[in-house]
């Protein structure tokens, strides 16, 4: 199915914003990069902030597939596809194109919790503690809620060590503290 202008232009922006961030990327830029005028992208968003919020929807959702898909593809018992997030994350980080998670970069630029674009950034990260969360009750570990929380501090914190560059494998490290966290919760 072939695209329409709406989703060329969230696609683009996403790209934008994601490699030069948000307050520095600009209507004019976002106009010169999509090929598509501002009259036309004022037709489509009334804001810069609906633009940045369709494309961090459009940036969950590709990220959300494409980790699921491969931690199944990695493992295929919970307990191991806890353990198979971390190296997803290191294959994600291998990336030429990685550029530190365009979630953690947005909430730093829109830091008040009652922003909608910050309130878009804390409902993505409850989701991915949800999925953590499942991962581990499937597993069967001991005090779930919490080793779900400490599970995703650990991927957060790989994230934050991979953007700084201060680590030749931070996913392999946060993985090591993983297990050990995992295996005292079996």
């Amino acid at each position: 199915m072939r695209k329409n202008k709406r989703d060329e232009l969230v696609e683009k922006a996403m790209e934008t914003f994601y490699r030069n961030g948000f307050h520095a990327t600009g209507m004019d830029m976002l106009v010169a990069e999509s090929g598509i005028s501002k009259t036309s992208m004022y037709k489509h968003f009334k804001s810069k902030e609906d633009l940045i919020l369709a494309a961090l929807g459009l940036r969950e959702q590709q990220f959300h597939d494409w980790s699921t898909k491969r931690v199944c593809e990695l493992a295929s018992e919970p307990k191991d596809q806890l353990l198979a997030l971390f190296d997803v994350l290191g294959e994600w980080f291998r990336e030429d194109t990685f550029k530190s998670c365009m979630f953690i970069k947005a909430s730093s630029e829109y830091p008040e919790p009652d922003h909608p674009i910050h309130q878009q950034t804390v409902e993505q990260r409850n989701t991915m503690y949800q999925g953590v969360l499942a991962l581990v009750e499937a597993a069967h570990l001991k005090n779930p809620e919490a080793l779900a929380r400490q599970l995703l501090m650990l991927q957060e914190g790989a994230i934050i060590t991979a953007h700084f560059g201060n680590s030749d494998d931070p996913a392999g490290e946060a993985k090591k503290a993983a297990k050990a966290l995992i295996d005292a919760a079996s």
